[in-house]
């Protein structure tokens, strides 16, 4: 391809910027003698710093304000964390690659490096997710579950501060800032079931052909695979950030295995289930778990949720 400079456009946390720095070095490699310029756009998540993600509200909280730089022509590629990437796309939108997924489990850190079994029963946690919360809250009522925002280092912080015992974070992050050692214990989905799509990476472009043909070796199709399941699961459940949903898949020998989760914030109804099927079912899979949990009672919790939240 006979481009010479490729905009990409990007939010300004540190992670971010470590992401699309990556992004832009892959390119470098496959197309020697690019230049790429990095723009930094910021979101209304970027924004609002101090009240939880869960009662911002609305959908494309950290991704909006960058399609729309796209869709002006401003910039020629995003890169976003794909777990924070809607299900629907603005129109002329698409995700033209999806990379190969860093570690998707969430990390447990904790106060004295313990781990999460020796959690005391009443344990202060500090986490914002209400995913990350039922998940908790129905493996122990008893804990604490406290808000938590910000970048790594301000969790970090804030965890002295506030005299946590522990806080949960995304292990891919962590680990793209070379930060794993701060890490107590990666979490197993069994325990915590992570965020859809999280660990990937979405590029996201115009619907153009050369685009695509541009970006199409960024794309990772076990990832991209994997991933589509997860997010027919959440398109199927319209879900948001208000609302405690979960979804994990792999791809192994054409075969995607998708966990899925829907539950109240208190953990309480707890929706729970594993669907296994052929990898170009993807799609399929992903839809036909979210109406197996749709009839198992998450139907009712998801419209108390949103009813709550209107």
């Amino acid at each position: 391809m006979s481009l010479k400079t490729v905009r990409i456009g990007t939010r300004g946390s540190a992670l971010a910027l470590k992401q699309t720095n990556w992004v832009a070095s892959q390119l470098k490699t496959i197309y020697p003698g690019i230049e790429v310029e990095i723009t930094i756009i910021k979101t209304q998540g970027d924004k609002i710093l101090d009240v939880p993600l869960a009662k911002v509200g609305g959908k494309g909280l950290f991704v909006k304000e960058i399609e729309e730089a796209l869709q002006k022509e401003e910039i020629d590629l995003a890169v976003h964390s794909l777990k924070d990437v809607p299900t629907v796309l603005p129109e002329g939108l698409c995700l033209g690659a999806i990379t190969e997924r860093e570690d998707p489990r969430d990390a447990l850190i904790t106060k004295n490096n313990i781990s999460f079994s020796q959690l005391p029963p009443d344990a202060r946690i500090g986490t914002s997710s209400l995913r990350r919360q039922a998940q908790l809250l129905h493996y122990n009522p008893q804990f604490s579950i406290l808000p938590l925002r910000g970048n790594v280092d301000t969790r970090l912080r804030k965890m002295k501060e506030q005299n946590l015992d522990a806080i949960i974070l995304a292990s891919a992050g962590l680990k793209r800032m070379n930060m794993a050692d701060k890490i107590s214990e990666y979490l197993s989905p069994d325990i915590i079931l992570p965020a859809i799509g999280q660990g990937a990476l979405g590029i996201e472009i115009r619907e153009d052909k050369k685009w695509l043909d541009f970006i199409a070796p960024l794309n990772h199709l076990p990832t991209a695979l994997a991933t589509k399941s997860e997010r027919a699961f959440l398109a199927r459940l319209e879900g948001g950030c208000q609302v405690p949903i979960a979804a994990y898949a792999v791809y192994r020998e054409d075969q995607i295995e998708i966990t899925g989760l829907v539950a109240d914030v208190e953990g309480k109804r707890f929706f729970k289930e594993t669907l296994k099927g052929a990898a170009e079912a993807a799609e399929d899979l992903g839809q036909k778990l979210a109406e197996i949990l749709l009839k198992q009672g998450a139907k009712e919790v998801l419209a108390e949720i949103y009813a709550n939240n209107s």
